[in-house]
């Protein structure tokens, strides 16, 4: 089997996050490529959902990044009960 080198560049914090979680899986960087790259062919598409946020999420997401428009509770409960029913 001829084998192809991949070049990528990511964020080093980014990089270094995601290698330690594949050193407790027993995993090397190369070995979950191969597995990415395999369910990509297999699926004929990602082997997980991505979705374009809608404009609601998108403002959201905006507004959270700048500090605006963020509420805290207490628990999941309290958050609940500020939801309409």
């Amino acid at each position: 089997m001829r084998t192809a080198i991949i070049h990528a560049c990511i964020e080093a914090e980014t990089k270094a996050k995601a290698e330690d979680v594949l050193r407790q899986l027993g995993m090397t960087p190369t070995e979950a490529i191969r597995i990415f790259y395999t369910q990509i062919c297999r699926k004929g598409a990602l082997p997980f959902p991505v979705d374009v946020p809608n404009q609601l999420t998108r403002d959201t997401l905006a507004n959270s990044q700048r500090g605006e428009e963020i509420e805290e509770f207490n628990s999941l409960e309290e958050m609940f009960e500020t939801w309409p029913s």
